[in-house]
């Protein structure tokens, strides 16, 4: 593992008694990287929805951190005024944030595509909304202060390879991957900006949303997993923070990403992968 001094040494927004904001905090990967960035010294604001599990994850990171560390701000990212509420909270308890990790997420699946149409804009509002409105209100405030900083997106493999069974949210993820290549590249030429952007891309993780597990699957990597994954990764200047698991290495999602790309340059059917048609030639592929 990545000790933390070498972290705050190549990265010092980690430095302690700096502000990290984390959405979707109260489980799984957002509670991970906050009780990991308390353990650096970080001051940490936990945003979630409100009730049981916030408190608890409150409890969790202040015992790591103190209490005059951790603020919990109930917030639903769907919402631009609640995530501006956030902002302005953040700021006003502990200052100027450092670290904005924009997680929020849900799993649920509301079907077809011509199907559930506000279950489909509630999904949409969390996961690609909800980071939207975390760069809208802290970008300018973390450029304005002037120190260097980091806004991480958590994307997902699937907004890239878009396997068949949740389109929804692999629509989601696909405007996140997008938005925060964009956000990169907005931030890299902005005059004088000391703030960069990452998109986080887990494997199989066991979080909240683990469809039907009650407790971690043999081939899941668990959140802690991931946040030591990605702050080596962070460390050595990533902007695609690509994790395995205990089933898929690198090079596997390494070609299932290249022959995603390839249904566009060969011209074969949309998600060819799964076509009956292209199933022995995916095969195949897959075993050069």
């Amino acid at each position: 593992m990545t000790s933390d001094t070498q972290i705050q040494t190549a990265l010092p927004a980690f430095a302690s008694g700096n502000v990290a904001v984390i959405t979707g905090s109260a489980s799984g990967i957002g509670l991970a990287a906050a009780k990991r960035f308390a353990a650096m010294g970080m001051k940490v604001v936990l945003a979630d929805i409100g009730g049981v599990r916030l408190d608890q994850a409150k409890e969790a990171v202040a015992a790591i951190a103190g209490d005059d560390a951790v603020l919990p701000i109930p917030t639903d990212v769907s919402k631009a005024d609640e995530v501006d509420q956030l902002a302005e909270l953040a700021n006003g308890a502990f200052g100027a944030v450092s670290v904005l990790m924009n997680n929020a997420g849900v799993g649920n699946n509301p079907g077809k595509p011509w199907e559930n149409r506000d279950a489909w804009k509630r999904l949409l509002d969390i996961n690609f909304w909800g980071v939207v409105h975390g760069v809208e209100a802290f970008a300018p405030r973390m450029l304005a202060a002037d120190k260097p900083g980091l806004i991480i997106n958590t994307g997902s493999k699937q907004g890239i390879t878009t396997p068949p069974g949740n389109l929804a949210y692999n629509v989601s993820k696909a405007g996140v991957k997008t938005f925060t290549e964009g956000l990169a590249h907005a931030l890299r030429n902005e005059p004088g900006a000391k703030v960069s952007a990452h998109l986080l891309i887990p494997g199989f993780t066991y979080t909240g949303l683990t469809e039907g597990a009650t407790e971690k699957p043999t081939g899941a990597w668990t959140g802690e997993q991931v946040i030591d994954f990605m702050l080596a990764s962070l460390k050595d200047g990533d902007f695609y923070i690509l994790c395995p698991d205990n089933e898929v290495a690198r090079p596997t999602d390494e070609k299932r990403m290249a022959w995603a790309i390839g249904d566009i340059i060969e011209n074969r059917p949309a998600l060819s992968r799964w076509h009956p048609d292209h199933k022995d030639a995916f095969a195949a592929f897959m075993n050069r």
